[in-house]
């Protein structure tokens, strides 16, 4: 299963965002799913790349759209989040300090945390475009309430 979504650059638009996502997996997957586990952590990773995007990315081209992408493969589950900003150096970052009062830079360490691959490529194949790829499998719901691999939250 495949599905896009052009949306703002807006941060009004993060429930269609979660909703889009949600109910496209909702609808291939069914009950297969503990959605009480996986909703929440599939929802921050999406919303703290979006709003990345929206707050970052494109804080000086707010006219400009934002793709998202999702396929399904069995239960994986990849989601590209595409902007046309200046980018992000990664060499840049550092995790921040649990005592230092940083304001800024958890987003990363948190996509990290709840998905089982981040990337980020800027300006992808000499395009003006920068794509931001998470990727997790989802844990199939087996009977008397055991769950299969993939990461929990």
């Amino acid at each position: 299963m495949k599905s896009e979504l052009h949306v703002p650059s807006d941060i009004a638009f993060i429930t269609i965002v979660e909703q889009w996502l949600l109910g496209c997996l909702e609808l291939h997957l069914g009950e297969s799913v503990d959605w009480t586990q996986q909703s929440s952590r599939l929802r921050l990773a999406l919303v703290e790349a979006y709003s990345n995007a929206v707050r970052h990315a494109h804080r000086e081209k707010p006219n400009l759209p934002i793709l998202l992408r999702l396929e399904l493969k069995d239960r994986d589950l990849f989601i590209e989040i595409w902007d046309y900003g200046e980018g992000f150096d990664l060499s840049t970052y550092f995790p921040p300090h649990p005592i230092a009062k940083q304001e800024g830079g958890y987003g990363w360490l948190i996509m990290n945390r709840l998905m089982d691959k981040v990337e980020y490529q800027l300006q992808v194949n000499g395009a003006n475009a920068n794509c931001l790829k998470l990727e997790t499998t989802l844990p199939e719901i087996f009977p008397h309430g055991e769950q299969g691999t993939g990461k929990m939250v």
